[in-house]
């Protein structure tokens, strides 16, 4: 997915204080024991089923949830749809107007937030066990009930507007627009996901009531919670929150599409320092060679401070602080995506030497010692980057979940990787690497030296 629009969170002080006092008395044992995570399914009486990891160590617990859909519904003419919406869910619900609602949310000690990305739009809370009465009405009538009030609709689109406009002056947000429309075409993803001052202009009330039930169903929703709630419990207020809506979604049909590459693009800009980013194709996550990619990825440079990228760019030559790579799946669409920033008289070298280290991984692949090495890494760090917090927890089973990759994915996951050979790893170096990528240039004009 896409980086998603910054959560809004309300919560009291004094139950946030207590929480984070909790959090930090037994998070050591916790992040320990959460080596090994048990995950039930849990199927309510409606339909809904939620993969829930059951956790005493804290009275507290996480759920977060996911529609499918996202952005890519926003109609053409109100793109922004998505986001504005998910800016309004806790200013009123029910029969609660903004003020009662935030009123009663901080009562209850919960904490409520919403987001939007390319293909879904997401929330979660997170609440004291024994406050779970007042946090699930609220969070159900949030779901299920939402006012979308006039005022509060013009209060949050005045705001993103505002950030629309300040975009407007900065070559970077300017930029990443003309370059999603260069490597996307017409496909919904070259769409700014906050709209436009005229696009948020012509968005009302039932705009926003429309795309709620066609997007809020029991079909499309993934679930997953985390902590002090068994089963039994949750049972019920998976109906509770999620049972009065739509049994079906409405989804516009949404192709996949191919990122456009072989092709330049130079936006030249008086800075100090040139961006540079290049994109070449990705992988699916569904596909048989997904993990040989991403190994060879993390080797070339999404490990960072072990990379090719960062050892050749940075530690030998000084010339940026950090580059890195990516792999990217979003719902339709792959990429690999190698990003840095430079001095600008120095951008011709970086972009040069970028070019020869991905050149030598796509003839020779990496060494067995990188290949192993890698293997370590992303064994080890998926407990520290991924089983942290509850929260973090249950956003990962929500990721497990739309990526169909089973309940039973985190134990299967280190048989995975360590089947995954050399030879695999270097046909994935060949088929990614091999082809001319798309590459932004962002600052004073140069001549490309080299090509690799």
């Amino acid at each position: 997915m896409t980086t998603l629009t910054a959560m809004r969170f309300r919560i009291s002080m004094s139950a946030l204080t207590l929480m984070l006092a909790l959090v930090f008395l037994v998070l050591p044992a916790v992040v320990a024991a959460r080596a090994e995570v048990r995950i039930q399914e849990v199927k309510s009486d409606r339909g809904i089923t939620a993969w829930l990891v059951e956790d005493y160590s804290v009275p507290i617990f996480a759920i977060k949830f996911l529609f499918d859909g996202g952005s890519t519904q926003d109609p053409v003419g109100k793109e922004g749809l998505a986001n504005l919406m998910t800016g309004l869910f806790d200013e009123g619900a029910g029969d609660l107007d903004s003020d009662a609602f935030q009123t009663r949310l901080d009562e209850a000690g919960a904490e409520m937030g919403f987001n939007e990305s390319n293909d879904a739009v997401g929330g979660g809370m997170r609440m004291l066990a024994d406050r779970q009465d007042e946090a699930f009405e609220l969070l159900k009538l949030a779901v299920e009930k939402p006012r979308f009030d006039q005022a509060p609709i013009d209060r949050i689109r005045s705001q993103i507007v505002s950030g629309i406009v300040a975009n407007a002056r900065d070559p970077e947000a300017q930029a990443a627009r003309k370059w999603a429309k260069a490597v996307y075409g017409d496909h919904p993803y070259a769409r700014p996901d906050q709209g436009t001052e005229t696009s948020l202009a012509t968005i009302t009330a039932d705009d926003l009531r429309a795309f709620h039930k066609a997007n809020f169903t029991r079909q499309n929703i993934h679930v997953a919670v985390v902590g002090a709630i068994d089963a039994e419990t949750l049972k019920k207020r998976l109906d509770q929150v999620f049972g009065g809506l739509p049994e079906k979604a409405d989804l516009r049909v949404v192709e996949r599409v191919e990122p456009k590459l072989r092709q330049t693009m130079h936006m030249e800009y008086p800075l100090p320092q040139t961006s540079l980013q290049l994109i070449y194709p990705g992988v699916p996550r569904e596909a048989p060679d997904f993990l040989a990619a991403a190994l060879m990825e993390h080797i070339l440079g999404g490990g960072t401070f072990s990379s090719r990228l960062f050892d050749e760019v940075r530690e030998k030559r000084g010339l940026a602080y950090s580059v890195s790579s990516a792999l990217i799946n979003q719902e339709h669409a792959s990429s690999l995506i190698i990003g840095t920033a430079t001095r600008s008289d120095r951008a011709a070298e970086t972009l040069g030497v970028i070019r020869e280290v991905i050149r030598k991984m796509a003839e020779e692949g990496p060494t067995e010692a990188e290949l192993d090495a890698a293997k370590k890494y992303m064994l080890g760090a998926y407990a520290i980057n991924n089983l942290d917090s509850s929260g973090a927890i249950a956003s990962t089973l929500v990721d497990l979940q739309t990526d169909e990759l089973g309940i039973d994915y985190m134990q299967r996951r280190v048989e995975l990787i360590n089947a995954v050979t050399l030879e695999q790893v270097k046909a994935a170096a060949r088929k990614l690497l091999t082809v001319e990528p798309a590459v932004m240039i962002l600052g004073p004009k140069f001549a490309e030296t080299s090509k690799g």
